[in-house]
C-alpha cells in the first residue's frame, strides 16, 4: 500500500472517531447533528474505500441525507437552549462500550483475513443462474431474498410505528425563491439518477433502495419548496405505494411457493422479470415510506 493510501486511510478513521465522539457528547445538540451528518458522509467515503459502493450509496442518501433531515426537524422542537447535560460516568461507559464493540468486530473480521474465503467463489459459480450479473444484487433477491423482505417490513412497521404518535400539523414557512427554483431543476435530475441505479443494480452498484432514496429526497426537496401538496397516509396512492413493496415481494414468495420449487426460488425461465417486478416495487415504496417519515403530514394520526 502507497505511504499516500495509508496516510488518507488513517486520517479517515481518525475523523470516523473524532466524529462520533463529537455527535456523541457534544454540549449542544445542533452541533451534535451536523457532526452526525458529516460523520454519515465520512461513512460513505469508507464504505467507497472499501469498495462497497452499494452501502456507500445507501449511506449517503439515507444515512446522512434522511436522518440528518430528521434530526433536524427534530431539533426544531427542542428548546433552542436545551443542552446535552451528560455525566462523567455516562462518558466513560460510552467508550468502553465502544471499545467492547470494537473488540467483537475485530474478533469477527480478522479470520478474513488470513486465508481465502469460499462465498465469494460460490456466489461467482451460481451467477449466472440467478439472473442479474452482479453479485450483490444476486444474493440480496436470490440468496438473502427473504432478509431484503424482511427490510421492507421493518421500514413499513417503522412508518405505521411514527403514525401512534401524536404529531401536529405545523405551518412551514414560505420557501426560499432559490429554493424553488433549484428544486425545478433537482427534481428531474434525481428521477433521472434514479431510474439510472435501479436500472444499473442488475449488474453494477445500485439497486431499489438507493433509488427509493434519491426518489424520496426529490420528493421532500418538492414538498419543502411547497411545489408538492401535502402528504400523509390518508391518501390512497401514498397507502398503494407504501404497501406495494411488501405486497409484490410477498405475492412473488407465493407464487413461486405454489407454482415452482419453493418459497421465493425462481424459474430460471422467468427470473430477471421477477427480480425487476421486485426492484421497481420495492423502489417506489421506499420512495414513499422514506417521504412520508421526513415530510409527511401527521394530523390525522391518533396518540
Amino acid at each position: 500500500m502507497a505511504a499516500t493510501e495509508l496516510l488518507f486511510d488513517f486520517t479517515l478513521i481518525v475523523l470516523l472517531i473524532g466524529l462520533a465522539l463529537g455527535a456523541m457528547h457534544s454540549a449542544r445538540l445542533y452541533t451534535g447533528v451536523v457532526l452526525f451528518i458529516v460523520f454519515g458522509l465520512m461513512l460513505a467515503l469508507t464504505w467507497a474505500r472499501l469498495g462497497a459502493m452499494d452501502l456507500a450509496l445507501a449511506e449517503a442518501a439515507i444515512g446522512a441525507g434522511l436522518i440528518g433531515v430528521m434530526l433536524l426537524a427534530a431539533l426544531a422542537h427542542t428548546h433552542p437552549d436545551q443542552r446535552s447535560k451528560q455525566s462523567p460516568l455516562a462518558i466513560a461507559t460510552s467508550v468502553l462500550l465502544g471499545v467492547l464493540v470494537l473488540l467483537l468486530l475485530l474478533q469477527g473480521v480478522l479470520p478474513l483475513t488470513s486465508g481465502t474465503q469460499p462465498l465469494p467463489d460460490m456466489v461467482a459459480a451460481e451467477l449466472d443462474n440467478t439472473g442479474v450479473s452482479h453479485p450483490v444484487t444476486a444474493v440480496l433477491l436470490n440468496y438473502r431474498a427473504w432478509d431484503t423482505l424482511l427490510e421492507l417490513v421493518v421500514l413499513l412497521l417503522a412508518l405505521l410505528g411514527l403514525r401512534q404518535l401524536h404529531v401536529v400539523r405545523q405551518v412551514r414557512p414560505a420557501a426560499w425563491p432559490l429554493l424553488s427554483a433549484w428544486s425545478r431543476v433537482l427534481a428531474p435530475i434525481a428521477v433521472l439518477l434514479a431510474g439510472y441505479l435501479l436500472w444499473r443494480g442488475s449488474h453494477a452498484p445500485g439497486g431499489a433502495f438507493q433509488a427509493g432514496a434519491l426518489l424520496a429526497a426529490g420528493a421532500v426537496v418538492l414538498r419543502l419548496a411547497g411545489l408538492l401538496p401535502p402528504l400523509s397516509w390518508r391518501l390512497l396512492s401514498m397507502r398503494v405505494l407504501v404497501l406495494m413493496g411488501v405486497g409484490v415481494f410477498i405475492s412473488v414468495a407465493a407464487a413461486t411457493a405454489w407454482l415452482g420449487e419453493g418459497w421465493l426460488v425462481y424459474p430460471s425461465a422467468s427470473n430477471s422479470t421477477l427480480i425487476i417486478l421486485i426492484e421497481v416495487a420495492a423502489t417506489l415504496s421506499i420512495a414513499a415510506s422514506l417521504t412520508l417519515l421526513v415530510v409527511g403530514e401527521g394530523d390525522e394520526v391518533q396518540p
